[in-house]
Formats: structure tokens, C-alpha cells, sequence
């Protein structure tokens, strides 16, 4: 199949602005409790509709008292924390332009950024994000404010604006339309400058309009349950602001919390009880592998890697029955199952809060196995596919027939083409205006409508679309083999000890790769045998653990041929990072950067 278009849904087209529907739900329902925020003591309280209303009119009042104009451009450098949410909606409240800035971003990234979108205000969360625009300040004539959220710039706002009629704040929002420009995010950009997406109020009110209505059944734990879900996605991304949006209009209580990493993030699943989340494949792995370790160390990882099999082979047979290709578990095995799921996939889900049973997940691909065995673990995770320029999802598996390994259909009301030479072409009301102030890459991007995503990938006989590769990503090895490193590199990444891959090849006689690890899980990996903790250095030479990876690359190989596998392999020290410049904020991997790091590395790969 070449082209595939999901009907719209029913729903009427959106009209006006984003921030709507905060004064709309406060009105018809001001005790709905919309949100969840931690207080000073750590604990989590309710905001109902009407305070969040009356706090994002109070904002509004503020940034207007204090010159932001409609269709000025403001930028936001923070974690993901409630002021975030309320700036983004007190700015469309008045035609503002949303600029987010990722937290981690360098000086000269932040003053591309606020140079490119002539930002003329800036808000950041804390006194090292104040310090790092205070250093490019001098090159950035149009910025005029510098507001700080750690130091009460929100209460500051507040005071600010006291004075005025709400009546001027509702002339700002009634002017507002879906034309209107809601954000400006800029592309993390594996190469070259980052450019300004520009991203209409109607793209976001059709994709999370879109999202509400297909996927509901999707946010509750059990039918008739209140929906929430914590928000630990980064907002500087477009994933995250789209589930931000998406939670406002689907009236989805929500919180947020600031880090990815599982000592921080498992707590508040723990407290917040979320009745399901939307993730990318990192956090499913990092459960996966830490309910591995916990196995391994109480003694029980034969039973663990049993109830693994077991849960894999339950979802395919749903899958298949699903399908109508197979009659579904057997009585044995779901006895299997059963007996399972009191002793290990019960504690997983208990270690997420409890309540999941349903997650998102998108950024990436994601592994198919890993998604049947949390399926089979009795957490279904609705795989999806989309970019920044199409204001997240534009594919997703829909509610009802899931195809594992796949990112699902086209959601309602978009088409996906995929073109002579395999790329992936979008269509549909959640495409972007284009690139701001940059005609050329617009041109390159978007044909009549149809928005060229650079990715490849193919559509079987029901329209799920897979995933292959990136079509600026293709090695050409000197032998004329192309290959596509994507595949390999996830199944490399599938090993455990293994955090990160990169195979090379490109001009070379055969592909290479680069590996890194995964600290912790070597940690485990020495005590569970007895080894002595070792430095980064000596884990390279160590012989035990190059023959682990070794079987990661082995694994990855059986899905290519044979002029396509990696042939060689070298462990490093360090992992790629973004301080290093090595990584985009969204964590992909900076190919040309890597090599360029690692040429020394790279070069040895080849010798002899």
C-alpha cells in the first residue's frame, strides 16, 4: 500500500484560540479539579478549574501591564513544572507567542533561538538559566524582560496587573483564531541550526481534539474512573505540549514532574497514581530493566525471564485473535498468565502507580517485544509516529487492534503517502505554517500541502505504518550497500548493559560500530558475578562484558544480511551526552558530531 487516509472524526472544526476553553470549564464547571500541583511540603493538591482560570487571567493581566503585546514572541527555559503550563496559557490568552528553550540548551543555542524568533521577553526557571541569557543579552536588542520563576516572578506578575479590567484581557483572547501562531519550537536539530517551527492554535486544538475523541477509552484505568496522568515529558518538546493541551481539553487531571530519571520519577508515580501516561520507549525500557535487576538480585531471574516468555506469548496470541489469525491463549497458558501476574506483573504496575493500565509512547521506536510484554504485563502501550512539524502525532495504534512493532494507522483526518524513493509524506490539519524565516527549508519541506518528514518507511495491507530508517541517515558503504542503521542500533540497545549504539560505515568497506553502556545495569551485571567494581577504563577491556555486547551485535545481525551486519564493534568509556554536544535535547543521536568526536575511534575500527 502507498497512501492511507483515516476519516475524520465527527467533531466540529475548532474555532478561536488554546486558552478558550480554561474560562469555558471554569464557567460550566468550576469545581472540576483540573490539575494537580505539589505544595512546599512536597505533597500533591488540587486546582480546580476556577482557580486555574483566575490564576491564568491573573498572569495575563500581568504580562500585559508589563508591555507583551499579541503576537509578541516570549520565551520559556524551564523543566517541566506547573508555571510552564500556566505562562503557556496566560500567553495565548492574549495572542502571545510561546518560544520554549530546553533547560540544557548552551548560550549560543538559547541566543540563536531568541535571536532567530526576536523574542522580546524571556522566562526561565532558575538563576544558571538567567546567567546563561545574561551572557548573550548584549546580542539580543529586542529582549526587554528577563522574568525568573524561582525568584516569585509569577506573584511579581500578579501584582503587577491588579489593576486592570478583566474585560481587557477577553479582547486580547477573543481576537485570537486558529490561524493565530500559538508556538514557535525550534527542531533539536542533529545538524546544522535549529529551525523555528511555527505551529498554529488550530494544528494543537486538531491533533489534541483528535487524540480526545479517538483515544478516551485509552486515559482511564477502569471504565468510569476520573483520568489523569503525569506529565514528566519535557514541554520544550512538542510530545509534551501536545499532552499539556490535550489534558486542558479533554479535562484530564494532570501534574507535573521535572526528571525523566527513576529515582525522582517513581515516587511520584507512586503518589500521584496516574490512571495512565504517555512516554517515550527510554522510560519503558529503564522499568523493564529495573524490575530485571530487582529479579536478578533476590535470586529469581529464571522465574523473572519465565513470566517475561509468558507475557510476550499472551499478547501475540491476543494480537492474533485480534487479528483473526489465531484463537487467542490457550487454557494452559493462561493459567501461565495468571499465576504471573499476582508474583511479577502485578509489582510492575504497582511500581508505576498502580492504576495503569493503558500508556502512549512516541519520540522513538519501540522495541515490538518490549511492547508485548507490557502488553502481556497488562499495560497496553499505543505506539504512535510524529515530528515536531506535525504537531506530534500524526500515526497512532488505534484503541481497538493494536499491531505491535508498527506506529499504528493514520489518525482521523490525516493521510499518509509514502513516496517513489520511501519517504514518509503527511497530510493533514495538524501541519505545521512552515519554518520561520526560512523560505528555503519551508520549500524543502512542504509540497502542495504534503509535508516531506525526511523518514522512511513503509504501510502494509490495513495501513500501519513501520518505521526503517531516516533518509539522511542511509549509509552507502564503498562496496554501493545501503543500509539503514536505525534497526541495528535498536536491537544493539535491546541488550541491557548497552545504553547507546551508533553504527558507521558510510564510505568505509563494511559497517562499524560504536557502543556505549548503561552504568547501572553493569553495576548490577559486577555484583551479580562476584567482579570487583572497575573503572571506565578497565570495563573496556574487561573480556566477560565485550562478549555480552558481543551478543547484542550478533542479535542485531540476524536482521540483515550479511553484507548490512556489523562486523566490528568497540566499547567506550563515556556516553554520548548533550553537554558534550553529542545528543539533541530529545536524546538522538548527533551522527556527524559522534563521528567527528570519535574519529580516532572510528578510524581503528578499519585498520588491519
Amino acid at each position: 500500500m502507498r497512501e492511507y487516509t483515516t476519516p475524520p472524526s465527527a467533531s466540529a472544526p475548532p474555532a478561536g484560540g488554546l486558552a478558550d476553553v480554561v474560562f469555558e470549564y471554569a464557567r460550566t464547571d468550576p469545581h472540576h479539579v483540573a490539575l494537580g500541583r505539589k505544595d512546599d511540603s512536597g505533597e500533591w493538591r488540587d486546582v480546580t478549574s476556577a482557580e486555574f482560570r483566575d490564576e491564568v487571567l491573573a498572569l495575563a493581566k500581568g504580562l500585559l501591564a508589563r508591555g507583551v503585546q499579541f503576537g509578541d514572541r516570549i520565551a520559556v527555559m524551564s523543566r517541566t513544572r506547573y508555571e510552564w503550563t500556566l505562562f503557556d496559557f496566560a500567553l495565548w490568552t492574549i495572542g502571545a507567542q510561546v518560544v520554549p528553550v530546553y533547560p540544557t540548551s548552551s548560550a549560543e543555542q538559547c541566543f540563536w533561538m531568541l535571536y532567530d524568533a526576536e523574542v522580546t521577553a524571556a522566562v526561565v526557571e532558575h538563576e544558571d538559566h538567567a546567567m546563561t541569557i545574561a551572557t548573550v543579552i548584549g546580542r539580543l536588542p529586542r529582549l526587554r524582560e528577563l522574568w525568573q520563576l524561582d525568584e516569585g516572578c509569577v506573584q511579581e506578575l500578579y501584582e503587577a496587573g491588579a489593576h486592570l479590567d478583566d474585560e481587557v484581557v477577553h479582547r486580547h483572547r477573543r481576537a485570537v483564531t486558529p490561524e493565530s501562531v500559538a508556538t514557535v519550537i525550534y527542531t533539536s536539530g542533529t545538524t546544522g541550526r535549529p529551525k523555528g517551527c511555527v505551529i498554529s492554535h488550530g494544528n494543537f486544538m486538531f491533533e489534541a481534539d483528535t487524540v480526545i475523541e479517538r483515544w478516551e477509552p485509552v486515559f482511564h484505568s477502569r471504565r468510569g474512573d476520573e483520568a489523569s496522568t503525569l506529565l514528566f515529558l519535557p514541554l520544550a518538546h512538542v510530545f509534551g505540549r501536545m499532552v499539556q493541551v490535550a489534558a486542558i481539553r479533554g479535562r484530564v487531571r494532570f501534574g507535573h514532574q521535572p526528571q525523566m530519571h527513576a529515582a525522582a520519577l517513581l515516587p511520584d508515580l507512586a503518589a500521584f497514581r496516574p490512571t495512565f501516561i504517555l512516554a517515550v520507549p527510554y522510560i519503558f525500557e529503564k522499568v523493564f530493566n529495573a524490575a530485571r535487576r530487582r529479579a536478578e538480585k533476590e535470586g529469581r531471574s529464571g522465574p523473572f525471564e519465565k513470566a517475561v516468555d509468558v507475557a510476550v506469548r499472551y499478547a501475540e496470541a491476543v494480537e492474533a485473535k485480534a487479528w483473526g489469525t489465531g484463537p487467542g491463549p490457550s487454557a494452559a497458558l493462561r493459567m501461565q498468565h495468571q499465576f504471573f501476574d499476582a508474583v511479577v506483573y502485578g509489582k510492575i504496575r504497582a511500581a508505576m502507580g498502580g492504576r495503569i493500565r493503558n500508556a502512549m509512547s512516541g519520540g522513538s521506536g519501540m522495541d515490538r517485544r518490549l511492547g508485548l510484554f507490557f502488553a502481556g504485563a497488562g499495560v497496553q502501550i499505543y505506539e504512535g509516529y510524529g515530528l515536531t512539524e506535525s504537531t506530534a502525532a500524526a500515526t497512532a495504534n488505534p484503541p481497538t487492534r493494536t499491531r505491535y512493532g508498527t506506529v499504528g494507522q493514520a489518525v482521523p483526518g490525516m493521510t499518509v503517502h509514502i513516496a517513489d524513493d520511501g519517504e514518509i509524506w503527511l497530510r493533514g490539519p495538524n501541519v505545521f505554517q512552515g519554518y520561520l524565516n526560512n523560505q528555503k527549508a519551508t520549500d524543502g519541506a512542504l509540497h502542495d500541502g504534503w509535508l516531506a518528514t525526511g523518514d522512511l518507511g513503509a504501510l502494509d495491507e490495513d495501513g500501519y505504518l513501520t518505521i526503517t530508517g531516516r533518509k539522511k541517515e542511509i549509509l552507502v558503504t564503498s562496496g554501493g550497500k545501503s543500509v539503514s542503521p536505525g534497526v541495528l542500533e535498536e536491537r544493539v540497545r535491546d541488550h541491557p548493559l548497552v545504553n547507546q549504539c551508533i553504527v558507521v560505515g558510510n564510505d568505509r568497506p563494511y559497517v562499524a560500530a560504536l557502543v556505549t553502556l548503561d552504568q547501572e545495569a553493569v553495576d548490577h551485571w559486577l555484583q551479580m558475578r562476584g567482579k570487583p567494581r572497575l573503572t571506565a577504563e578497565q570495563l573496556v577491556r574487561d573480556t566477560d562484558l565485550e562478549t555480552e555486547v558481543r551478543r547484542a551485535v550478533v542479535a542485531a545481525n540476524t536482521l540483515v544480511s550479511q553484507a548490512e551486519s556489523i562486523r566490528t564493534f568497540r566499547v567506550l568509556a563515556r556516553p554520548f551526552t548533550e553537554e558534550h554536544g553529542l545528543l539533541t535535547p530529545s536524546l538522538k543521536l548527533k551522527r556527524r558530531a559522534i563521528e567527528k568526536a570519535y574519529d580516532v575511534e572510528v578510524d581503528a575500527l578499519y585498520r588491519g
